[in-house]
């Protein structure tokens, strides 16, 4: 554990340290707080729908940005080699990145949290969507985490990476908005595999044990992936 928690304190270091992670941030609250702030007005409804709508699409583009060097930037420079040399196991740094990455993206939302108390300004807001929009979002991002840190761990490139796991973070997103492409018969597995209703269900504060078991199981997908590409290169 001590071993995992030393990756974790040190990639989440590196993170805050480097001005591409206040670029991520600025960029992200920028966009979903001109999308919530011109549809809040425009509507004139006293809760986040239109931030938690738009989450998911924005996040598959932010998160591989944000986890794009993970593995990437090690394997570019070398110091993955290193690394290994230390006595920590491999199972300890592919835990340790996923959680610096995850923590990464609660600091992103937590201003965002302005956002329903400024709601409170202009009508009654209920909470319970609130708070499962936010549980919801912490889901979807460590599933995306998960997802950019495989794509990291294929490639020493970081455009690379980038591109990987924005498509398949992407793909999870839109699959179920496009079922008019596949045949009937596998309208029910296509459907579950969108990532956007499970979300949405939770952002709604409706807890289902099935939602839970599909953001579990995309985590643990895309962690044993990247744990497998990792032994490959060592």
């Amino acid at each position: 554990m001590s071993q995992i928690v030393h990756i974790f304190s040190k990639e989440l270091k590196d993170y805050f340290i480097s001005p591409i992670a206040y670029i991520v941030i600025s960029v992200f609250l920028l966009v979903t707080g001109w999308f919530f702030f011109s549809t809040f007005f425009l509507f004139d409804q006293a809760d986040l729908r239109s931030f938690f709508n738009l989450l998911p699409i924005t996040f598959s583009f932010v998160i591989p940005a944000v986890t794009m060097r993970l593995f990437a930037e090690e394997l570019n420079v070398g110091s993955y080699e290193t690394l290994f040399t230390l006595p920590v196991t491999l199972l300890d740094i592919v835990i340790g990145k996923f959680l610096a990455g995850v923590a990464f993206v609660i600091a992103m939302l937590l201003p965002t949290l302005f956002y329903p108390i400024f709601v409170t300004f202009f009508g009654e807001l209920d909470w319970g969507p609130v708070f499962g929009g936010y549980v919801g979002a912490v889901f979807l991002g460590a599933a995306f985490s998960a997802i950019g840190l495989f794509a990291s761990a294929l490639t020493r490139n970081q455009i690379i990476a980038f591109i990987v796991g924005m498509t398949i973070c992407f793909s999870l997103t839109v699959i179920d908005k496009m079922l008019f492409f596949f045949p009937r018969v596998l309208l029910g597995v296509i459907t579950y595999l969108g990532i956007d209703l499970h979300f949405q269900n939770i952002s709604k504060g409706v807890v289902d044990s099935r939602d839970i078991v599909y953001f579990l199981s995309i985590i643990f997908i895309g962690l044993y992936a990247a744990h497998l590409a990792m032994e490959k290169k060592e």
